[in-house]
């Protein structure tokens, strides 16, 4: 190798060593993020917090937006208007569905689950996210289900 290379090779190599600590820092940014959206003011969470390109969503029950009160109904009605919520969420954020990654799903009864895996699927084209889910004793303000989810952009 000749002068000229070496010297372009330790500048190579210094101009990555200087980006890489700055892109480390990028990534692990957070941003606590509340849209107005879903939740009414003054409850105690954010309903998302960004750390890079990835969101956390906080649990969505299925409010009325703005309001604490559950969408009538029954369980058919609440998980759609939880879906509803989680995707006025994502779009508030500039995500959508399709960039769900992961969900977690919790019902108060798990016997329940054919019901509200029948409105689920509908929010989604395959392939489906990963998902868990479990049976609950007892959920905010007595919500039937909620469902916790976290997104990332490409």
């Amino acid at each position: 190798m000749n002068k000229t290379t070496n010297l372009s090779l330790i500048f190579m190599l210094l101009v990555s060593a200087m980006a890489a600590p700055a892109a480390a820092d990028e990534a692990a940014a957070v941003e606590y993020l509340n849209s107005g959206e879903v939740f009414p003011t003054g409850i105690p969470l954010s309903e998302a917090v960004r750390v890079g390109d990835t969101l956390y969503l906080s649990g969505q029950i299925g409010i009325v937006p703005g309001t604490m009160g559950l969408a009538p109904g029954g369980l058919e009605r609440e998980t759609r208007q939880t879906m509803e919520n989680i995707k006025t969420t994502l779009k508030a954020h500039g995500y959508a569905m399709n960039n769900l990654v992961k969900c977690l799903v919790m019902l108060a009864d798990i016997s329940q689950w054919s019901m509200f895996n029948e409105v689920y699927e509908t929010y989604f084209d395959e392939p489906y996210p990963a998902r868990s889910a479990f049976g609950a004793n007892g959920l905010a303000i007595g919500a039937q289900v909620e469902v916790e989810c976290i997104a990332i952009r490409e």
